[in-house]
């Protein structure tokens, strides 16, 4: 079943997001009153799903789930239809349009995905506004367990201060993908600020480890689950450990500490139960342990005991709009800063670079419409940064080449642009293998 939820989310993202940046294309090449042959959601090699011709346009579906496209009259794309262009050419067709016109239709893909990931921010902070912990609200800190976040130099406890300058006002879910886009980290540690370097490796360093969150809440020592063969069968769950050995216990990374240095002793200890402090003698095993699992504690929860204060914060419409744009900017930003990284070897990013299978993981396994748009906003942002990419076969490409030919006067050859294009084709060829390469290597080696 979780299959088939992850399934889902990822084909609907996936269409909706082809269908519109096609769209983006349509629209204005039948404004210029230029023919479109072929309106197509996937790929329809050698036969499509479906097909209905409407006009002088046939829309489908294809089978194979790389791609779509809109096939226009006179224009040489990936379909190279050399026999078409050596016809002597016609006032419906895409190449005898002034220039102008088809910049137009050719930056109307990517211009659409940008659209449409301002419009799913905006229609996000009107729906469900924005919660998180004020920073100044995590008095004791956070939580450090990535072992790549620790050979970097962080420490559970730290307080996160500032990001490359910027001040840290609330703990929310874009701290984490901060910190790895970071070169500079302001952290306090015992009442004293220090700045942190981040490794240039850094995202390679995190390949390598565990997945997870790099930085967390620091969360109380709840017990979930009581295993079968524990040594302390007196303890239940929902059990909160409030002192260990008369020690005060406030978080798990605490009680850690206390554990490591009693194994194989039994100790005292409090417990809340049922909002009752209760003291009971509990085992410690010769590893360290209590036999238990810890967790099951929701963040309302954790409010209600006090640990910190939830904040949502609401927007009408209109004030929407302005908190909409600035994450759709922070989001395009930190894109081109992930490319960026990417692009140098330094980083080794470029081992990190995914093809499906790393999009389709990134969906839930659960429905949940919230993830989901703000996952399909992301990808609209990366949809519409790669089209503007200047290799030929993308839509960057021709923008180059039109762009050139505004400025100079002068229109590159039908068979330069069929050149270019076959070039293009195999660069685009060769991306698609590697990064889909890489999510084959990962499945087998786990990493």
């Amino acid at each position: 079943m979780d299959i088939v939820i992850k399934l889902s989310q990822f084909l609907l993202s996936l269409s909706l997001l082809i269908i519109l940046h096609e769209l983006g294309h349509f629209i204005p090449a039948k404004l210029f009153k230029t023919r479109v042959e072929k309106f197509y959601l996937f790929f329809d090699v050698k036969y499509s799903l479906f097909k209905k011709k409407i006009g002088e346009t046939e829309y489908g579906i294809g089978w194979l789930p790389l791609g779509g496209y809109v096939k226009i009259s006179g224009m040489i794309d990936e379909s190279m239809d050399k026999e078409q262009m050596a016809q002597e050419p016609q006032p419906w067709e895409f190449r005898t349009k002034p220039a102008w016109q088809r910049l137009i239709i050719m930056l109307g893909g990517v211009t659409v995905n940008f659209i449409l990931a301002f419009i799913i921010y905006i229609g996000m902070a009107f729906a469900y506004g924005d919660t998180y912990i004020a920073n100044a609200d995590l008095k004791d800190g956070v939580a450090i367990e990535n072992p790549a976040m620790i050979k970097a130099g962080f420490k559970t406890g730290d307080k996160i201060i500032s990001i490359d300058g910027k001040t840290v006002e609330n703990f929310d879910k874009d701290m984490n993908i901060n910190i790895i886009m970071a070169k500079h980290v302001l952290i306090e540690r015992d009442g004293k600020q220090q700045t942190l370097t981040m490794p240039t490796d850094f995202i390679d360093q995190l390949s390598k480890t565990e997945k997870g969150l790099l930085v967390g809440i620091r969360r109380p020592f709840a017990i979930s689950q009581v295993s079968e063969d524990s040594p302390n069968q007196n303890l239940k769950p929902k059990d909160l450990i409030l002192s260990l050995n008369g020690q005060k216990i406030k978080y798990f990374d605490e009680a850690k500490a206390v554990l490591d240095v009693n194994k194989g002793k039994q100790i005292s200890a409090v417990v809340l139960r049922d909002l009752k402090e209760t003291p009971i003698t509990l085992k410690v095993t010769n590893d360290g342990k209590l036999g238990v699992v810890s967790g099951g504690l929701d963040m309302k929860s954790l409010e209600k005991l006090g640990y910190y204060k939830i904040s949502k914060k609401e927007y009408g419409f209109f004030e929407s709009i302005p908190v909409g744009l600035e994450k759709g900017k922070d989001q395009l930003v930190g894109y081109g800063k992930q490319l960026k990284m990417i692009f140098n070897p330094e980083t080794k990013a470029y081992k990190q670079v995914g093809g499906f299978a790393a999009i389709y993981n990134i969906f839930p396994s659960s429905w949940s419409w919230e993830v989901f748009w703000s996952i399909t906003a992301l990808l609209s942002i990366m949809l519409g940064v790669m089209n503007l990419l200047p290799i030929p076969a993308l839509d960057g490409g021709h923008v180059m080449f039109l762009l050139y030919e505004i400025i100079s006067g002068k229109k590159p050859s039908d068979k330069f642009l069929e050149n270019a294009q076959m070039v293009g084709f195999v660069l685009l060829i060769s991306l698609l293998l590697f990064a889909n390469g890489n999510d084959i290597y990962k499945a087998i080696v786990g990493k």
